[in-house]
């Protein structure tokens, strides 16, 4: 069984870096810091609770005065990398909290430690206090940074800015209106790395949950720039897409004239939590050319107030030849996982083919 992930805050880790601190911030005292990093209730505390608790202990021992503190911490990821310790390690997202923490009303010398610290741990998360406090102030500048020579700062401005980035706080204002992040995607487009690309593509993705058209336009301009283009804009259309949004439909040739679904079957149509779902159908093309099918499969789960909550999953897409007739078994585990919780009772499983919701049937999940 893995480890939980609040363990990479371990005695290991904090010795490793008092060793460093002690390099590092004049007249530090290891003993003393990890004294107060293991308080009475450190083990209940999970891993934000930690990071944020590293970061509170952290400022005890550094200046009062801001600049100097920002310089003694660029001092300790040098002396990080020299000692081949953390690089992109995600225990050290405290340094990012301690800048979002500390150094809100710092405007300047905030955002070129952002600019500094994130191309040794990504800051993200740390950003969009900022974004919130600054708002287009701090835009502009992540505009700047999305033609910085490196791509982790190039990144953090199509990633910092996205308008629903998971597990961070939201931007209303950029939720309400993209505009102002429009120019960072438009200059990350064709970007070398494929990192920051599929940044920009989640940030599109973002933006069509609000603003359907945006994308679409964006997908109409950016079309037949580069294979690697067509792939964010793909990406970035995952949700429409899924929606069977008829305009994106459109754009990519989705259309389910002439395909016709065959013998939809639930093999499995009881199961427990545990085993999977076991379904077959055929896919017909009746037409008289090649056409492209996009094929998926809808679970419709049911909600511990009884409704049910449709999620889609992808099959595949691609060209099915004319009069091709297709025999297809799929399996859809239900496993437990901490970001699904399954309730027993009757649910409810769809094929969808090229955003269009064909049949539909029903199975039942038991203890």
């Amino acid at each position: 069984m893995a480890s939980p992930l609040k363990n990479l805050y371990s005695p290991a880790f904090y010795d490793r870096l008092a060793r460093v601190l002690a390099v590092t911030i004049p007249n530090f005292d290891k003993e003393k810091f990890v004294k107060e990093i293991f308080t009475a209730d450190f083990e209940s505390k999970e891993l934000k609770e930690r990071m944020k608790h590293t970061s509170k202990v952290l400022h005890n021992f550094l200046p009062e005065n801001y600049p100097q503190t920002i310089e003694l911490v660029k001092k300790t990821i040098e002396q990080l990398r020299m000692q081949g310790i953390g690089e992109d390690g995600l225990a050290f997202m405290f340094l990012p909290d301690y800048i979002e923490t500390y150094g809100i009303n710092h405007f300047e010398t905030s955002v070129e430690a952002l600019e500094f610290v994130t191309q040794f741990v990504s800051c993200e998360f740390a950003v969009r206090p900022f974004i919130l406090k600054y708002g287009n102030e701090m835009i502009l500048r992540m505009q700047q940074w999305s033609l910085h020579e490196s791509h982790k700062v190039r990144r953090l401005a199509s990633e910092g800015s996205r308008p629903r980035l998971p597990w961070a706080m939201g931007i209303p204002f950029l939720k309400k209106d993209p505009t102002s992040i429009l120019p960072i995607l438009e200059n990350l487009k064709t970007d070398p790395s494929e990192y920051v690309r599929r940044s920009v593509a989640n940030n599109l993705n973002d933006i069509a949950k609000d603003h359907p058209q945006v994308v679409l336009d964006i997908a109409k301009k950016w079309s037949n720039l580069g294979s690697e283009t067509d792939v964010i804009i793909k990406h970035g259309s995952r949700t429409l897409l899924k929606q069977g949004h008829a305009d994106i439909l459109k754009h990519y040739g989705l259309d389910d004239k002439g395909i016709v679904l065959t013998d939809f079957k639930i093999l499995t149509p009881e199961i427990k939590i545990g085993e999977s779902l076991e379904f077959s159908f055929s896919i017909l093309n009746e037409n008289p050319t090649g056409q492209k099918v996009r094929l998926e499969y809808a679970i419709y789960y049911k909600k511990q107030n009884g409704q049910n909550t449709k999620k889609v999953y992808k099959i595949s897409e691609r060209i099915y030849p004319a009069g091709a007739n297709v025999n297809i078994v799929r399996k859809q585990k239900f496993v437990l996982i901490t970001t699904r919780k399954f309730h027993l009772g009757d649910h409810q499983l769809s094929m969808i083919i090229n955003g269009a919701e064909k049949e539909i049937s029903n199975f039942e999940l038991t203890a």
